[in-house]
Parts: C-alpha cells; sequence; structure tokens
C-alpha cells in the first residue's frame, strides 16, 4: 500500500520541521550536500567561465573563437548515442533502491529480486554504451571534417584538425563513463557524484587554461573533456566496491525487462533528447554556416554565459532527481509535491535574481571595455536570450518532476519545440542573423514551450496521482 506518511526515510528534511538557525536557512534555501556540491561545481564553472571568456579574448581570434564555439556544439551530437538512456538509468535505479539498503561499503540489504534488476540495470548500461562510444568516434570525426571543409571560409587559415581529433576522442572516455554516474546517482549517492563533479570541473578548466596560455587554444575543449574523464576515473575507482560486484551479479533471471520496462520509456526521452539538441546547439553551426566564424563565436559566448548560469539554478532541482523517483516508487506522493514546489520557487527565484545581475554587469562592460561588448551579442538580444532560459527552467523542472513517474509525457511538447526551432534557426539566422535565432527561441522556446509544457504538467500531475490515490482507497 503506498505509505503517505510524510516522515518516511525518503523524505528528508520533511522529518522534523526546521529548530536552529541553520536548520532554518537550510529550509529556507533548500540547500543539502548534493546541492551544495553542485553550487561549487557550477559555480567554479560559472567564474572559470568568466576567466575563459576573457582568455579566448586575448588568445583567439573572433575567428578561432567561432571554432571553439562549434567543437563544442558538434560534440554535443552525442546525444544521438547517448539517447536519452542516462536519465532512464537514474531512474530505474532509483526505482529499485527504494526497496534496498545500500551501505556505505558498497554491500546491498534488502529484497533479492530487487538486487538482481539493479544488477541488470548496470549491467545493460555498460553494454549499451560501450557499443554507443565505438559508434559515435566513427561517425563524429568524419562529420566534423566535412563539416568544416564545405564551411571553410576564403582567407580564414585556422588549424582546427588535431582539436577536432583530440576533442572527439575525449568525449568518446567520458560517453562511456555517464551511465556510471546516473547509475550512482539513482542508487542514492548524490552528493559524492557532485562532489565529483567540482572535482571534473577544476580539473577540465585548469587543462583549458593551461592550453590557452601555451597558445594552443583549439585544443582547450578537448583539455575540458579530458580533466573531466581524469577525475571522473579516479572517483570511479573509489565507487568499485559497489560497482564491481554489481556487473558481476547473476541475476537469476530477475532482469529489467528491455522490452517491457525500458524502451518504451526511453524511445520517448531519446526523442525529447534529439530534439533538445534542435533547441540548444544548433544556433553555432547554422551562424558559422550562414554568416561566419565571428558571428557564431558571439552566440557561443553568450549561450555559454547564459548557460553556466542557468546551470546554478537547475542544481536545486536536478539533485532531486533521484529522491523523486524513490518518493514516486514509495507512494509519497504529498511529501513529492512539498519538495518540488519549494525547490522549484527557490531555483526561479535565484534565476531571475541572477539574470537582473548579469545583465546589469553586461551594461557596465559595454560602457568601459567595449572590445570585450563587441564578442557578445547585443544586450537587447542577450536579455531576450536570457528571458527564454528562464522559461526553460520552469520547463525542465516541471519534465524532471513527471519523468520521474518512468513516463516521458512532454514528448509533443519537444517534437514540437524542437523541429520549429530548427526551422526558425535555419530560417532567420540565414536572414537576420544571430538576432533573428535569438528572437525565434523566445517565441518558440519561451513563450509557446513554457505555455504548452504547463499544461501537461498540470494535466498529467492530476491524472496519474489522482489514480494513486483512488487505488489506495480501494485497498483501504
Amino acid at each position: 500500500m503506498p505509505n503517505q506518511n510524510p516522515k518516511s526515510p525518503a523524505s528528508g528534511p520533511e522529518v522534523a520541521p526546521p529548530s536552529s538557525l541553520r536548520q532554518r536557512i537550510q529550509h529556507l534555501t533548500g540547500l543539502d550536500r548534493a546541492i551544495a556540491f553542485t553550487l561549487l561545481a557550477r559555480g567554479w564553472s560559472t567564474v572559470a567561465g568568466l576567466v575563459t571568456v576573457l582568455l579566448i579574448a586575448r588568445f583567439l581570434t573572433p575567428a578561432e573563437q567561432g571554432y571553439y564555439y562549434t567543437f563544442s556544439s558538434l560534440v554535443a551530437l552525442q546525444i544521438v548515442f547517448e539517447l536519452g538512456f542516462s536519465f532512464v538509468i537514474l531512474q530505474l535505479a532509483a526505482h529499485e533502491r527504494a526497496h534496498l539498503q545500500i551501505q556505505t561499503d558498497g554491500s546491498i540489504l534488502g529484497d533479492r529480486v530487487a538486487h538482481s534488476r539493479l544488477a541488470s540495470v548496470l549491467q545493460k548500461a555498460v553494454r549499451w554504451y560501450t557499443v554507443g562510444a565505438l559508434l559515435m568516434a566513427a561517425v563524429l570525426l568524419p562529420a566534423g571534417f566535412y563539416f568544416f571543409l564545405v564551411h571553410r571560409q576564403p582567407g580564414v587559415s585556422v588549424s582546427w584538425q588535431l582539436p577536432w581529433i583530440a576533442a572527439v576522442l575525449a568525449t568518446t572516455f567520458t560517453f562511456q563513463m555517464d551511465p556510471l554516474f546516473a547509475f550512482l546517482e539513482g542508487c542514492g549517492r548524490i552528493h559524492q557524484v557532485a562532489r565529483m563533479r567540482f572535482t571534473q570541473a577544476i580539473a577540465g578548466t585548469l587543462m583549458a587554461w593551461t592550453a590557452l596560455f601555451l597558445h594552443h587554444g583549439l585544443f582547450a575543449p578537448a583539455m575540458i573533456i579530458s580533466g573531466q574523464a581524469i577525475a571522473g576515473g579516479c572517483f570511479l575507482f573509489t565507487q568499485r566496491r559497489l560497482l564491481l560486484p554489481l556487473l558481476r551479479h547473476n541475476t537469476f533471471g530477475h532482469i529489467v525487462s528491455w522490452r517491457r520496462e525500458i524502451w518504451p520509456f526511453q524511445w520517448r526521452i531519446a526523442i525529447s533528447w534529439l530534439c533538445g539538441y534542435f533547441i540548444f546547439q544548433l544556433f553555432n553551426p547554422v551562424l558559422f554556416a550562414y554568416r561566419g566564424a565571428t558571428e557564431a563565436g558571439r552566440m557561443g559566448m553568450s549561450l555559454t554565459m547564459a548557460s553556466a548560469l542557468s546551470a546554478v539554478a537547475i542544481s536545486w532541482m536536478s539533485t532531486k532527481s533521484s529522491p523523486f523517483g524513490t518518493l514516486i516508487a514509495r507512494g509519497e506522493f504529498v511529501t513529492l509535491d512539498r519538495l518540488f514546489f519549494r525547490t522549484l520557487w527557490q531555483s526561479a527565484l535565484l534565476l531571475a535574481a541572477g539574470v537582473v545581475v548579469l545583465l546589469l554587469g553586461l551594461a557596465v562592460v559595454a560602457q568601459r571595455f567595449p572590445y570585450l561588448a563587441v564578442r557578445v551579442l547585443p544586450l537587447p538580444v542577450f536579455g531576450l536570450l536570457l528571458a527564454t532560459i528562464l522559461c526553460n527552467h520552469i520547463v525542465f523542472s516541471e519534465a524532471l518532476y513527471l519523468r520521474a513517474h518512468k513516463r516521458e509525457p512532454f514528448l509533443p511538447v519537444s517534437i514540437a519545440v524542437g523541429v520549429l526551432t530548427a526551422c526558425s534557426t535555419i530560417l532567420m539566422g540565414k536572414f537576420w542573423g544571430a538576432s533573428g535565432v535569438t528572437l525565434g527561441y523566445f517565441c518558440i522556446s519561451g513563450v509557446f514551450g513554457l505555455a504548452f509544457g504547463t499544461y501537461i504538467f498540470i494535466i498529467k500531475r492530476k491524472q496519474w496521482h489522482k489514480a494513486s490515490f483512488l487505488e489506495e482507497s480501494e485497498t483501504l
């Protein structure tokens, strides 16, 4: 029978009302260890990102800046091979963990069937990503060469070949680590993974700065990813007592069925993830092709700054993905809603404040350092981009809540927004450049996406929880 007791172990901070000043501040802000480490990682990435922006302006030409950010957009095509499976892994592990106790030494106590199913999740994930990594490297390398050769600008000489090869190879290694991180988060090791992300951020940034200072700036994307791979590999070594026994575990036929349990959820997530590429990563390649490397560089730097701000705010919500899944598995919907809505308001207010501060900062930079201001979008266009990021934050939060039910009702939103944004980006990017791309992005993803997504959130939340409450009443 589903448990509505808010004092359940899964409820975390809901167990007792805050008493001390520290507890009250923690309750008000929603800060916990997972968020704290995630904030450290993303806070470091934000501050270090500003330093990186200055170093790019100092050591790279405007054309090289365009190559730098287009590298990142093309590498993001890994989503075609990942197909959103990491999120599915996290939720599958979180739902099985609800029936188990995972000790700090890696031993697992509890239901034998759940233990076997948890092991099967990890085993399937490792097989999937090993094959996917090989396919990704085989496709991305020649695709990148084709793109840059076809859209090479006359009179612009940039040595991009070796940096591109290095970026793809480094991505191949991190690609195989992602499912293990997602699995560990689903097993409840959220703050440990968040702490590892902090280490990754530092290692990747320091290696990228080294490349820039040594006047090999186009190797910086590869160095960022390589730093992440090194830090991630060291972390996984510390988790071997949990991971290795599960990889060797005999499931005794108690496996998570790919056809019945994984694929019905994953194919929807996969399409949503692919549509996300066209929403977020198509801007730079299109502007590179139609308007040149310099304008692609302005858009790339602007998106990097906006995304860094968004990443800090989304830390509040993304660290709740595993707890959401566990609460749903236990039927604790009252606690689930309380945690979600409090986290949403906390993160949205933080993001709104950050948007205001960033716009004021850019206005000051435009007045005092005009040579830096020309490396980003004009202030009104940047403001429209930040407004879209704020709308997307709300939609992302709503989607994460619903997907924690191991369902994907946001597929129609993702397809509609993805297709419309892709068409808008290609059309408006060709004729109006970055300003047209940003305007289309705001109208489609910001306004239409928020309205459509919120409608689905309200309908599905009411429908799914009503069915659960009726089931509980019949049981009683």
